[in-house]
């Protein structure tokens, strides 16, 4: 029966992206280097093909609403889970980025191009891997919590609630945050030493996210076993990149956003660090929520406190107390 539902939901994730590709492919098929369309299409494909060519960031909106926010929205409701967005948050950034290159109104610069899209397609597999890794290789075995709670909350308007909270609000955060991949193949100019440091700064935010998660991933695991032999749990991670911030792993995926904006900022749209600007402002949010999860746990809540108190928020920094100083064990 697992294995049944989880065979379904894979084939769901699959199917679900391509009326959107299908339309945009055949977008680019009927189109030709005289900015014309096929005399053959029917005037109604003709007008919607040119209206396409015309507004690439409406075009993309307009996918992202149908394909996305309805589309997910329905599955949704039929599934009672909104599953589908968090696997789907790790892959939209890589197909936004093809579709900005290869729209035929793009003009960039080869090399930048090409690092873009390298460095976006491995953010992608690292935030894919960890989220498969954290699911047990499971597609669809659970929503994302902040869902769930929100499900109690509004309890029976949560029906079309949802196709707000989920979905609309993830449109204008992503399409908004992804900005500079459209700014990247927008401009055509050489490369600069600016496009260095957002190489070192996408790069450092791809790999301390990598080990955080990881070194997180392993102390969900040794606590389970831990739980399982009726042994005491460890309440709080204090080792690693963890012993430093309180959560490594958002001080990295912030990096790597604000590392996204510089190649933008370097092409002269001094604004494209507000995508960054935002994410950071809900990553707090986050973090508050996530902070107020773990101090409802009581066998955990002195421990983290005294974690709070002693350790950075996000940048990684020394403690304000000895490091020699230990956590108590639950009972």
């Amino acid at each position: 029966m697992v294995l049944s539902g989880n065979l379904k939901n894979a084939v769901i994730a699959f199917l679900v992206p391509l009326p959107s590709i299908i339309f945009y492919l055949s977008f680019l098929e009927h189109y030709d280097d005289q900015s014309n369309f096929s005399t053959k299409l029917e005037p109604f494909l003709s007008t919607l093909y040119s209206w396409c060519y015309h507004h690439p960031l409406l075009l993309v909106n307009a996918l992202f609403f149908f394909n996305v926010n309805v589309l997910f929205w329905i599955i949704g409701q039929f599934q009672r889970s909104h599953w589908l967005i968090d696997p789907y948050w790790t892959v939209i950034p890589v197909m936004l980025v093809h579709y900005y290159a290869s729209h035929p109104l793009a003009q960039f610069d080869w090399w930048r191009s090409w690092i873009v899209v390298t460095l976006t397609w491995i953010w992608s597999l690292r935030l894919t891997h960890n989220y498969f890794r954290r699911e047990r290789w499971q597609w669809g075995a659970r929503e994302d919590w902040r869902f769930t709670e929100m499900s109690h909350q509004y309890g029976k308007q949560w029906w079309w609630i949802s196709f707000f909270a989920v979905y609309v609000s993830q449109q204008v955060f992503l399409i908004g945050l992804s900005l500079p991949l459209n700014i990247v193949h927008s401009v055509n100019k050489p490369l600069s030493i600016w496009d260095l440091v957002a190489i070192v700064v996408c790069l450092s935010g791809i790999v301390i996210a990598y080990f955080a998660d990881t070194q997180l991933y392993d102390f969900v695991i040794r606590n389970n076993k831990l739980e399982g032999l009726g042994k005491p749990m460890v309440p709080v991670l204090d080792s690693g990149l963890w012993h430093y911030s309180r959560h490594p792993n958002y001080f990295g995926e912030q990096l790597w956003w604000w590392g996204l904006a510089l190649f933008s900022w370097s092409l002269g749209y001094r604004w494209s660090f507000l995508g960054a600007l935002v994410n950071t402002m809900c990553l707090a949010y986050v973090t508050r929520l996530v902070e107020e999860r773990m101090l409802r746990k009581e066998w955990r809540a002195e421990s983290f406190r005294v974690y709070q108190k002693t350790t950075s928020v996000w940048v990684p920094w020394l403690k304000s107390y000895p490091s020699a100083a230990k956590y108590k064990k639950s009972a």
